[in-house]
């Protein structure tokens, strides 16, 4: 969903770009979209990466319109008018139309292809049947919707360079076409060592779950990711970067410092699984899939209390209105219909407005978005001018490295952080801030 909203601003931005061009300039997409491209690509590394994700954009549009002509659709807007090939849910006899670039919501085609956009007009279909197939694959194992929606984009994307470099099909594609596939994401596209390997995980999924020739020989082609420490903050940096945080905000940052938890935890994490009599919380379904209990700061007790009966008054309102219940993992809302309606099943932080469902359809209430509590830190940390760079993760760091600081046991650590190898951990003990360990520089020694 994520990714389908950023595609679709890209894609309203590129439409606004055509409109302003007028109709000669942007005659030909194809030009157009390199002009556009040209255009918003700067230096920095934010920059860079907002050009490639409006590439990607454009690749996936591009390749799945049937023509392009300049007129005015049946909203009476003057610009680009497309057609597009697999046009799920347009009704017969409209099926042109311009992309509006809101955030429509996330539906699937007749074909199971994922469309951004509003009733099928100006929406995006990512490749056919070899999608659908992986799609399927990654559903049956349970792989998480992130996981899913990042395979099946660097799946797709695979497909459509092994179609623009050959004449046969994608199930002709061997080792060779992977290597050069990640030589090409390496080379001419500049990516990440761990984007690089997250296409390969991909690849090695498709080839091997759904093409059914699973790749043997390519493993050493994975990029060596760089070893980094990670950014910790001083306790009087937390200090002042939660005093910055209001509201919900600053109880999910406290959050995140206090416990340890992941972003994605502290975002799923439900009513039931928050137990105040024991000074606890429950992880479920980590990462790994693993539960594991963490501990519940006694300064949030009273604030994350009171929280809770704000959010209850929202969930009443929802089952007054008969909206559907919250989602529930695996085969629970079969077994247990009706346990997405109960309170204990709730989110802790439930979002503001109402979403839909990507997989089933429908319309029910889910927890704030990642982008939410990402943005108020960084918000707060200019605020409190913080030069480090600030994540929610960060304050995971700053949690694991402060109890060492404090003596902690590096096993305790460990476990309340989730790791499976105390070696992960240990990247912690590099940063610790202890008297006397670093030597004294040679320019303090100097007299005058």
């Amino acid at each position: 969903e994520k990714t389908l909203y950023w595609w679709s601003v890209h894609l309203d931005r590129f439409l606004n770009f055509c409109r302003k061009a007028g109709p000669e300039s942007s005659a030909v997409p194809d030009k157009a979209a390199k002009v556009f491209l040209t255009s918003i690509r700067g230096e920095s590394d934010r920059e860079k990466f907002a050009a490639e994700q409006a590439r990607m954009a454009l690749d996936v549009f591009l390749a799945e319109i049937e023509n392009w002509r300049w007129g005015e659709d049946r909203f009476g807007r003057v610009g680009p008018v497309f057609r597009v090939k697999t046009a799920a849910g347009a009704e017969e006899g409209e099926p042109e139309g311009m992309a509006t670039g809101k955030r429509g919501e996330a539906e699937r085609g007749e074909g199971g292809g994922l469309l951004a956009g509003e009733g099928g007009e100006g929406t995006v279909v990512l490749p056919g049947s070899w999608m659908d197939q992986a799609r399927r694959a990654l559903r049956v194992r349970h792989y998480a919707i992130r996981t899913e929606d990042a395979y099946l984009q660097w799946i797709g994307r695979f497909i459509r360079w092994w179609d623009g470099a050959q004449e046969t099909g994608v199930e002709q594609a061997d080792e060779g076409a992977v290597r050069r596939f990640l030589e090409y994401l390496a080379v001419e596209r500049s990516v990440s060592a761990s984007t690089q390997n997250q296409a390969f995980s991909a690849l090695v999924f498709f080839f091997g779950e759904v093409l059914k020739r699973p790749l043997d020989g390519v493993d050493a082609v994975r990029a060596k990711r760089p070893e980094r420490l990670p950014v910790v903050l001083s306790q009087e940096e937390v200090r002042r970067l939660l005093g910055a945080l209001e509201g919900t905000m600053g109880l999910m940052g406290r959050l995140l410092y206090g416990s340890g938890m992941r972003l994605m935890e502290v975002l799923r994490l439900r009513v039931k699984d928050v137990d105040f009599d024991r000074h606890q919380i429950l992880v479920r379904d980590g990462k790994g899939g693993k539960d594991r209990v963490v501990m519940l700061p006694e300064k949030l007790r009273e604030a994350l209390g009171v929280h809770l009966e704000r959010v209850r008054v929202l969930w009443e309102a929802d089952r007054a209105s008969g909206l559907a219940g919250v989602w529930l993992p695996d085969a629970l809302g079969v077994k247990f219909p009706d346990a997405g309606k109960e309170w204990p099943w709730q989110w802790v932080f439930p979002s503001k407005s109402i979403g839909v469902d990507p997989r089933g359809g429908e319309r029910r209430r889910h927890h704030l978005h990642d982008n939410t509590i990402s943005k108020a830190l960084g918000v707060a940390a200019g605020r409190v001018r913080l030069t480090k760079k600030i994540t929610a993760h960060t304050l995971r760091h700053s949690f694991a490295t402060h109890l060492l600081e404090s003596g902690a046991d590096i096993r305790t650590v460990q476990e309340l952080l989730g790791h499976t190898s105390v070696e992960t951990t240990m990247i912690y003990t590099h940063v610790m801030n202890r008297a006397g360990s670093v030597a004294r520089s040679p320019l303090d020694r100097l007299e005058g």
